[in-house]
């Protein structure tokens, strides 16, 4: 085990990597209707959001769904820009190092999961096919 003296923090490189894994972890038919969704990895959120979602805490926000969930769209609708899911490392890391009972790999699934529900309508049994911690 490497000296807890010389760990650092998983950066936003590390993070990516994280949230590939469990993209690709995840089973079909999931996995191909994920592939659509952009991925984004921030330290935090942007403080105009953070506002606009009424959160004074940037640590209270782990991830988010922006986009029209696919049960909304509309082969009419003019489109806005790629659904994105973003995944915020502080606060991910702040509530990994507050839980002590997960792995990272755990918890970047879980909140990647939760965003990519929003996105694809998932309802509460095809979420906790992937992520046990959804019930």
């Amino acid at each position: 085990m490497d000296n807890p003296a010389d760990l650092v923090a998983p950066d936003l490189a590390a993070f990516e990597t994280l949230c590939d894994a469990a993209r690709a972890a995840m089973p079909e038919p999931f996995a191909s209707a994920t592939r659509e969704v952009r991925v984004r990895i921030e330290d935090f959120a942007p403080d105009d959001l953070l506002d606009d979602m009424e959160i004074d805490d940037p640590f209270g926000l782990t991830g988010l769904y922006d986009g029209v969930p696919l049960t909304q769209k509309s082969v009419m609708d003019q489109p806005m820009g790629p659904d994105t899911v973003w995944l915020f490392r502080r606060p991910i890391l702040d509530e990994w190092a507050e839980r002590g009972d997960v792995t990272l790999g755990q918890l970047v699934t879980h909140v990647l999961v939760h965003e990519m529900a929003h996105h694809l309508g998932w309802d509460d049994d095809d979420i906790a096919s992937i992520d046990p911690w959804w019930l």
